[in-house]
């Protein structure tokens, strides 16, 4: 979660494109960022691959009136409905775009091409059919934002208790450093979304940081086995429910409108 996630992007941004707050070439550049370039294969009605801008409008005359993300991880299908096949290759990538209005879903395939020292990335979307049901164990924004400051209550505790990297020094540097990219960086959520969206998004990338840093760091002061247990124990939850606000936060166009 130090980074945002290319599901994350590609909601966000279509999205804004979809409530008609921002152009397609906009919302294309914005989704690819820094990658080198995103393609998408199996839209239907398309023989092959094809660039994002053509890919988004094809998808909105399909009946897309959003996209959704799913963040899901071994045991917690986030925002997945199946089908089986579609969920796999989500967890594999550990992240999903999910059409709502359209059954469709997209997940990303990442390569790296280039020589050592000039190495770029491409993307290729796979869109698929999904099922049409309801994404799993998303929660509202009011339960998300309520979540994350409990999950995180409850852990500091724990963590500080333990001396685990992430409720220090080390982890307040982090975050100011956070801040300052995250204020350089401009918007955190496109264009279009609630400010509340956008607050739910700040906290919890913060709360995953915090949660990296943590794993990042080993066991910090955790020695015996019990105390590396209730490390991981603490920690475990506050990660789910810092996936469970991302998933809120960028699908909030979404869930205004259905």
């Amino acid at each position: 979660m130090l980074t945002e996630p290319r599901s994350g992007m590609l909601a966000a941004w279509g999205n804004a494109l979809l409530g008609g707050f921002v152009s397609p070439d906009d919302a294309a550049t914005a989704i690819v960022g820094e990658d080198a370039a995103h393609r998408v294969t199996g839209v239907p009605g398309e023989a092959g691959p094809v660039g994002l801008t053509l890919a988004l409008g094809r998808l909105r005359a399909l009946g897309a009136t959003g996209f959704r993300v799913a963040l899901p991880a071994p045991g917690h299908p986030l925002g997945l409905s199946g089908p089986p096949e579609f969920n796999a290759r989500a967890l594999e990538a550990e992240e999903a775009v999910v059409c709502a209005g359209a059954a469709l879903g997209l997940v990303p395939e990442v390569a790296e091409i280039g020589p050592a020292g000039d190495v770029r990335v491409e993307v290729t979307w796979v869109c698929s059919p999904v099922r049409d049901a309801p994404p799993a164990d998303v929660p509202s924004l009011g339960e998300a934002e309520r979540e994350l400051a409990e999950a995180l209550r409850d852990a500091t505790t724990v963590l500080a208790r333990l001396d685990v990297a992430g409720s220090g020094p080390v982890a307040e540097a982090a975050l100011d450093a956070y801040r300052a990219r995250s204020e350089a960086g401009g918007e955190v959520l496109a264009p279009g979304y609630p400010p509340r969206a956008v607050r739910v998004l700040e906290m919890a990338r913060r709360v995953g940081l915090v949660v990296s840093l943590a794993y990042r760091n080993g066991h910090g002061g955790a020695v015996s086995a019990s105390e590396m247990w209730a490390r991981t124990e603490a920690l475990r939850p506050v990660e789910r429910v810092a996936r469970r606000a991302m998933v809120a936060a960028y699908g909030a166009m979404v869930e205004r409108t259905v």
